[in-house]
């Protein structure tokens, strides 16, 4: 295994960003409830620096921490027993986090329930100048279904979540492309509708004309059963056959399809990109597309052989390795691919990354 995936393992636990001390700093006193709260909670706050400010009542405690992006924030007990207490400044974007009581690791009860770090708990979403991107407008929207399809290579029936356009119940006659999208390592098929906002982000690009209507593909990656440190070892046979011969022939039996290689498109974040390498370089002839967000890249050696390869799209956040993927595509492109970059200003391993770079790789498929 190349060193380049011995590091994308490496980080694939971790969907937070970096945080940077700024104990000297005066706190900027403009926080606001989270927009990923519980219906009338005032807390956890963020404030215009980024910071994450968080409150909890627990007056037989000993300590909280506040527990965010790798870091752990001491937070202060008043005389009725509200502890109160906040972060550096994060990243824009939305970031896994919990509350640290007395060693106890829990949710903060203040906010919605996500899964990732390989559990349900906390998130909070650090406001970006480019939220618009997956804001509720008014526009016609789409369907996100959640479907059980059978797997007689597992012995079980599979979830998976799709999301078909606007448009695709009433044009009966109309077939549509596919993208089959991977959550990351310690993420689930719930991933990318919840936290990702996929279905908003290909709402909107539809409705500006900037993307063809396709369907959605999401399901579990079978990648949460390997113990982080275990992952050299991910074996992709087992999801590569779920995947390619159990659920893809159940969507173009079930949803109007065009069903062939040169309208199927394949991406991923982080471990999803390594699953999206994986068997697309097994089984070039299913998907023409390629996607990898913060999850390694292809040189033109491995796919000379891939026959209708439309485009190879890498992206990764500026906070990660951004050259790696520049150099990458740009070899790409010099040996006659049509290949595209994307790198994520300001942003790290994180799902705001990947929001923006489904944004980025939508207005190109299907073209």
């Amino acid at each position: 295994m190349n060193h380049k995936i011995k590091t994308l393992l490496a980080i694939f636990l971790i969907s937070g960003s970096y945080c940077f001390a700024q104990s000297d700093d005066k706190i900027i006193e403009d926080f606001e409830p989270s927009s990923v709260n519980q219906p009338g909670h005032e807390y956890p706050m963020v404030n215009s620096e980024g910071r994450v400010r968080t409150q909890i009542f627990a007056p037989d405690a000993n300590y909280v921490k506040l527990d965010i992006g790798g870091v752990k924030y001491d937070l202060v007990k008043d005389a009725e027993g509200m502890w109160i207490g906040e972060s550096a400044p994060q990243d824009v974007g939305f970031h896994y986090y919990q509350l640290n009581i007395d060693g106890a690791s829990v949710p903060d009860p203040g906010t919605l329930f996500y899964f990732g770090a390989c559990r349900w708990g906390s998130g909070i979403e650090i406001p970006s100048d480019d939220q618009d991107m997956f804001a509720v407008k008014d526009v016609p929207h789409g369907h996100v279904h959640e479907i059980l399809f059978p797997s007689e290579s597992t012995q079980t029936s599979r979830k998976a979540f799709v999301y078909t356009p606007p448009g695709y119940e009433k044009e009966t006659s109309k077939h549509y492309p596919v993208l089959y999208l991977q959550h990351g390592y310690c993420e689930n098929e719930t991933s990318w509708a919840r936290q990702g906002h996929a279905n908003l982000i290909m709402d909107n690009l539809i409705a500006e004309g900037k993307a063809k209507p396709f369907i959605v593909v999401m399901t579990y990656g079978m990648t949460n059963e390997i113990e982080f440190g275990g992952l050299r070892e991910f074996d992709i046979t087992p999801f590569q056959t779920v995947l390619v011969d159990e659920l893809i022939p159940y969507i173009d039996s079930n949803y109007r399809t065009l069903n062939n290689q040169e309208n199927r498109a394949m991406a991923g974040l982080s471990m999803g990109g390594f699953e999206t390498k994986l068997i697309t370089l097994n089984r070039p002839d299913v998907f023409s597309y390629y996607g990898l967000f913060s999850g390694g890249v292809y040189n033109p050696e491995e796919i000379k052989n891939h026959e209708n390869l439309k485009l190879v799209f890498i992206s990764c956040g500026s906070k990660e390795r951004p050259d790696g993927v520049k150099n990458a595509v740009s070899e790409l492109q010099e040996s006659g691919y049509n290949a595209e970059s994307y790198i994520s200003e300001g942003t790290a391993h994180e799902f705001h990354t990947w929001r923006r770079s489904l944004h980025q790789l939508a207005q190109l498929l299907f073209k």
